[in-house]
């Protein structure tokens, strides 16, 4: 796997560069460096319009920034994931270096595919060794209303259906990554389905029987573009043709939070892909993970 970005290790680097971590300070830095590309962005911008700092979170997330002197020249997340923000690939190998002398273990790398490949690169002699790379999942954006009749059973999640909400994110957290979202513990887990409903960005259809039908959350907002993630269709619903009218409500439910509704997809979900074609979804970027 390594074959395939290993050529941008030997880029050369930013004479002068450093790596230190962001504070309070270089909030409007960051702010700056993520609103080049705002879509891209968005998980960072979102993080940003909430805290509304670049410190670190008490939670132990830092966001590690790339300076030429007082010149931000790309920085990257570094939580439970990282998530690369405007970091061009020759700048990857000190992020890298950074990240690891962190200490901590992460989950994935996702964001736009250059930056994570190019940061994966450097990871992994240092000892970070991927259990599947996903390097083209293209990036898809929205801002008009949708091509297709949205289904009007879709609605904004509620706190009282949260026994029903937890197991379906659960199966679809299970059924993307392959193992269970409770390995760390279920409560975290469930702290995070549930600040989505209380947030109102948990958007849910339920069956007569209670059930989930179909559901997905918007994982990051700002003012300007939504996330959405988590797309999951109740298997015992999948094969009749009703994902685009749910999407289509997704796109509905989202703009009454941003003009632009955006989401990444793996390229080899073709069915996924030609519903959100559908829908009115056009390709803006390519996004990869790396889980790990």
């Amino acid at each position: 796997m390594l074959s395939r970005v290993a050529p941008w290790l030997a880029s050369r680097r930013e004479p002068g560069a450093g790596v230190r971590v962001l504070t309070g300070a270089e909030t409007q830095a960051l702010l700056d460096l993520a609103r080049q590309d705002d879509v891209a962005n968005v998980f960072i911008l979102s993080h940003l319009e909430t805290a509304g700092t670049a410190s670190p979170t008490a939670g132990g997330a830092r966001i590690f920034g790339v300076f030429d002197g007082e010149v931000l020249l790309g920085a990257c997340w570094a939580g439970a994931n990282l998530v690369p923000v405007q970091l061009a690939p020759d700048l990857a190998p000190l992020v890298a270096a950074a990240v690891h002398r962190a200490g901590r273990r992460y989950a994935s790398i996702f964001g736009p595919a250059e930056s994570v490949l190019a940061l994966y690169a450097a990871l992994e002699p240092l000892g970070h060794h991927a259990q599947e790379i996903r390097a083209d999942q293209p990036l898809l954006t929205i801002s008009t209303a949708p091509l297709v009749t949205p289904n009007p059973a879709l609605g904004f999640g509620r706190l009282a259906d949260f026994d029903a909400i937890l197991p379906a994110c659960a199966a679809m957290f299970e059924e993307e990554v392959g193992y269970s979202p409770y390995l760390g513990g279920r409560e975290h887990y469930s702290r995070r389905v549930k600040g989505l409903i209380q947030a109102g960005h948990s958007l849910v259809h339920l069956g007569p029987d209670g059930a989930v039908v179909f559901k997905a959350e918007l994982g990051a907002v700002t003012a300007g573009v939504t996330q959405v993630q988590g797309v999951w269709m109740n298997p015992a619903h999948r094969g009749q043709g009703l994902s685009a009218g749910y999407m289509a409500a997704v796109v509905v439910l989202a703009r009454t939070l941003a003009p632009v509704t955006s989401l990444y997809v793996n390229d080899f979900n073709t069915r996924a892909r030609a519903s959100y074609e559908r829908v009115g979804f056009g390709q803006v970027g390519t996004f990869a993970t790396v889980l790990f």
